[in-house]
Order: C-alpha cells, then sequence, then structure tokens
C-alpha cells in the first residue's frame, strides 16, 4: 500500500510546526515542505494580489510534488486563498485558522489573547470565528508585525531580542474585572518556536493552544479518506524543501531546515 505524499506549505519557516506534528502523526508518510520565501512576510501583502500569488505557486508545486494531500500551514494564506485552492485544484486541501473555537472553552477567566500577524488579525475570517465561538469572552487580538521574523531568526541561530519580544506580545497580557488573560491563541504557525521565550518574558502564565497537533491528526484523517497514487519516481524525495527563491540557500537557513527533518532542498521555477 503507497503511503500518502503531503506537501505543506508556509510563506516561510512558521509552518516546521505543523510539519512536525504531521511527521509525528504520519511516520510513514512522504513529506515534501515548501517556503514562498520569495513572498515572505505575507502580512505585507495586499489580500487579492497575495491570492492571485498563492494559488500560482501552489499550482507550479502541486505540478511538482503530485501529493495526495496539501497541508496549507499557514493562517495567513488559509484564510485569503483556501476557497480559490479548492476551487483551482482537485486535490485535498487541509488549512490552518486561528484556534478560537478551543480557546473559548478551555479558558476560565473568559479573557483570551490571540497572537496573529496584522493580516489574520484585520480578517473577516478571524472576527466571523470570534462573533461565532467567543462571543460570552472578551478576546484581545493583536496584530504582532515582528514576531513571525523573529521565530525565523531563532531558526537561523540568532539570538532573540527579548526586549523586543517583550513589546510583540505584551498587548494580549490584559486584566479586566478580577479576571486576567489565562488563554492565548497561536495565530500563525511561526510562534510556537518561540513558546519557551514568552514564557520567559510574559507577566504571567497562561495555556498556549498551538494548532499542530489538530492539523496533523486532521491530516491523517484526510490521508486516510484520499486513494493515494502509486509511487512516483519523478518527485522531489522525502524531507525535500522547495523554496521560492534562491536567496533562502544561505547556509544558516538550510541547516535549520535539515535541523527540523528537510535536508535536501531546490529552487522552484515559477512561470512568469
Amino acid at each position: 500500500m503507497s503511503e500518502p505524499r503531503i506537501l505543506l506549505f508556509d510563506s516561510g519557516m512558521g509552518g516546521l510546526t505543523v510539519a512536525s506534528a504531521v511527521a509525528k502523526q504520519l511516520p510513514d508518510a512522504h513529506l515534501v515542505y515548501s517556503a514562498d520565501n520569495a513572498g515572505f512576510p505575507y502580512g505585507a501583502w495586499k489580500e487579492q494580489d497575495l491570492s492571485k500569488r498563492i494559488v500560482k505557486v501552489l499550482g507550479a508545486l502541486i505540478a511538482r510534488v503530485k501529493p495526495d494531500v496539501v497541508v496549507i500551514a499557514c493562517n495567513t494564506a488559509s484564510t485569503v486563498a483556501m476557497k480559490e485552492l479548492r476551487e483551482t485544484y482537485p486535490v485535498p486541501f487541509v488549512g490552518t485558522v486561528p484556534a478560537i473555537k478551543p480557546a473559548a472553552a478551555m479558558t476560565k477567566s473568559g479573557i483570551i489573547g490571540v497572537l496573529a500577524t496584522p493580516g489574520t488579525v484585520n480578517r473577516e475570517y478571524t472576527h466571523s470565528l470570534i462573533h461565532t465561538y467567543a462571543f460570552h469572552c472578551k478576546v484581545f487580538l493583536h496584530g504582532a508585525p515582528r514576531l513571525a521574523e523573529i521565530a525565523e531568526q531563532k531558526l537561523r541561530g540568532h539570538k532573540v531580542d527579548m526586549d523586543e519580544l517583550r513589546n510583540e506580545i505584551m498587548p494580549v497580557y490584559r486584566k479586566r474585572d478580577g479576571g486576567r488573560t489565562d488563554v492565548v491563541v497561536l495565530g500563525c504557525t511561526h510562534y510556537p518556536l518561540l513558546v519557551d521565550e514568552i514564557n520567559e518574558v510574559a507577566p504571567w502564565a497562561v495555556t498556549f493552544i498551538d494548532p499542530a497537533p489538530a492539523i496533523a491528526r486532521r491530516v491523517a484523517d484526510v490521508a486516510e479518506e484520499t486513494k493515494l497514487q502509486p509511487p512516483i519516481n519523478d518527485v522531489p524525495a522525502h524531507g525535500t524543501v522547495i523554496l521560492t527563491s534562491a536567496r533562502g540557500e544561505a547556509s544558516e537557513t538550510l541547516t535549520a531546515y535539515g535541523a527540523m527533518g528537510f535536508p535536501k532542498h531546490e529552487v522552484l521555477d515559477l512561470p512568469v
């Protein structure tokens, strides 16, 4: 029986947290990771332009990898382009959205923080999740402008500036009517890479919700429901990372990918 060939996609390195969870859930799966490093960070893009880019890049990736399942391991890409991706390509997609529903079920104080990119914070999709699942809670949304880049720098071996990190996270630590934030949603797949450092600079302990394990379980369910393709020789090997720009070929970047289970790499030839 074939094992599933799974393509994981993100703007950068953040989706590696999801890749690690998928590898634990499906240890025999053929995993290929792709980072659209030419477009990183996605938070700086206009929504319509970004959606067009993601659909184009995914088309080239699907043609190259021929996956059984595609995991959009990026909150921004999922909220911006998932509808168009599913309408354009027949392969099953698994997306990533801010874990507001489980946060609302978990909070004792009724005060929830959501750390996300500025784009995710501003999107109607995020506000709809809050209105649907956390209408009885006080939710503090914060679009952290630099947090994803700080996480990438950490993976590359750079020291985290703890003062900068503190400034990035403090807006979700709030007190209200004798209570305080007790659950923080990590609304970007980069952010779990910084949990240890966040705990160091945070004013008090909270429960962080990392969506990666739930995404991995969903990927396993979708793979089980999908008719798998036979093995194909002319696809990237398991443990390959595909970049969209050669600028990501710096040794510290490739070392970081290798440490997270993707020691091979190639650069995608994007259509004009």
